[in-house]
């Protein structure tokens, strides 16, 4: 089923025709050439009709997506700069900065991790824009559908940036073009936060047509309820979801390519992730260019990557502008299990990653085909929790879930960073160079202090 991101690009290029002729026409070329310009995009002032409500709606889908796997031209949003702060990737390129979040090493005022950490909450405000303008223009199905869908993108953001920063973010808005500032809050508040967002998407998401997206915030509500440690709630959450259910982030040439292209095999820039490097083992990391797992397609080049000393290792689920999903069926199995495991239910939670492994799924168009049943039941919980986490990151590669969950290995499992995120020996520029980092989560940039509310994280735990 094509979900409503496909469907809203379908018509992205009527919007930016319409959008264009009114630029064209208002044009006075002896005043406005040298002016400030900003062709094709239309300002929350300036809607008063349901096409332009839509657009809002259209643009607002594109930001979600560019937030989390970039927008092109090189710059990465938050999943990418979360896999190179785990285990799923190493930077194998030159710039300081990507060689930092590798290290776990990350400043304050970092010039990559800023322009990411702002493109997350403006696409929540683009959202929060789209929602207020299809409310006042667009009372039909399909635009009561589209106010599901911007709740649903609130929600996931919201989830997305508590799962990866420091406990005190502000969340705030913009009224009438008026900051609204607001107080630094908890990660465990934000995740509330984001279920109360979802529990407004279902509010709208009530018609059959809608199931793709009620399914999608079943899990973003799902994932949020095992942030808070309510795992029986989660599973029952995503109960009625079926396993192979997508929504995706679909990309396209004429819109912008997927960053896990551009950053890899595109550029060079990031390899995939190892046990290993030049200067000796890294501990905690799984082994994901080595490991030959069906679930992480990885191509040893026999070439050099960015940094010209680093052997290139390309992810293959994905093509340029293959779709990628944030959110699945699987997600919503894995969840269940987690719950399994939480109940100390070992075999309930064998049986659930066994029907996963034993059946061929799809992750996009990415095709992992039937794997064998694992055969031996762990013997305790500590093994049992293991396992499980190895499963879950390989299901999850590169879709945005991987730092959430080694930190809550650490909050929520009692586990120390240290036996968690990837430690040990440093490669820079394919050289050695210290050590890994001990940070377990992004610091909230210097930039947002122009909110008077914030002064700095409240803490930097896990």
């Amino acid at each position: 089923m094509m979900n409503n991101m496909a469907r809203a690009r379908a018509h992205t290029s009527a919007v930016a025709i319409v959008v264009g002729s009114v630029l064209l026409a208002a044009c006075n070329p002896k005043e406005e050439l040298l002016s400030p310009q900003q062709p094709g995009v239309i300002s929350p002032s300036s809607v008063t009709s349901a096409a332009a409500a839509d657009a809002l709606y259209v643009g607002a889908l594109n930001r979600w997506k560019a937030s989390m796997n970039g927008g092109g031209n090189n710059t990465e949003a938050l999943w990418n700069w979360q896999a190179l702060f785990t285990d799923e990737l190493q930077s194998s390129d030159t710039f300081s900065q990507r060689n930092d979040a590798d290290q776990r090493n990350l400043q304050n005022n970092d010039g990559v991790l800023t322009p990411i950490y702002n493109a997350a909450q403006q696409a929540r405000g683009r959202a929060r824009d789209a929602i207020v303008a299809l409310l006042a223009y667009d009372t039909s199905p399909a635009g009561k559908q589209h106010v599901g869908e911007m709740y649903l993108a609130m929600g996931y953001v919201e989830m997305e940036i508590s799962q990866s920063f420091c406990n005190g973010i502000p969340f705030g808005e913009t009224e009438g073009g008026i900051p609204q500032y607001t107080a630094p809050i908890t990660d465990a508040e934000g995740f509330k936060l984001a279920i109360s967002r979802i529990d407004t998407a279902l509010t709208y998401l009530t018609a059959p047509a809608d199931s793709t997206l009620k399914w999608a915030a079943l899990v973003v509500k799902g994932r949020s309820q095992v942030d808070l440690g309510d795992f029986a709630g989660a599973a029952a959450t995503v109960a009625s979801v079926p396993t192979k259910f997508q929504y995706t982030f679909d990309y396209s040439q004429t819109t912008f390519d997927n960053e896990w292209w551009i950053m890899g095999p595109s550029v060079k820039r990031y390899t995939v992730g190892d046990s290993v490097n030049v200067a000796g083992r890294i501990l905690n990391a799984i082994p994901f260019a080595q490991l030959n797992d069906p679930r992480v397609a990885a191509n040893n080049t026999g070439t050099k990557a960015e940094d010209n000393t680093t052997t290139f290792i390309e992810v293959k689920n994905w093509g340029r502008d293959d779709p990628i999903p944030p959110l699945s069926g699987i997600d919503a199995r894995l969840i269940e299990a987690e719950a399994k495991l939480q109940a100390n239910d070992i075999a309930g939670m064998m049986t659930i990653l066994n029907a996963l492994r034993t059946s061929a799924q799809v992750i996009g168009v990415f095709k992992v085909a039937a794997m064998p049943a694992i055969s031996t039941t762990p013997a305790s919980k500590d093994a049992a929790i293991d396992l499980f986490f190895r499963e879950k990151a390989l299901w999850q590669f590169e879709r945005g879930y991987r730092m959430d969950d080694l930190r809550r290995l650490v909050r929520q499992y009692s586990r120390s960073q240290d036996t968690v995120f990837p430690t040990g020996p440093f490669t820079r520029n394919g050289t050695p160079s210290g050590q890994f980092g001990t940070q377990v989560a992004f610091p909230v940039p210097d930039a947002e202090k122009s909110n008077p509310n914030f002064t700095g994280c409240i803490d930097t735990k896990a």
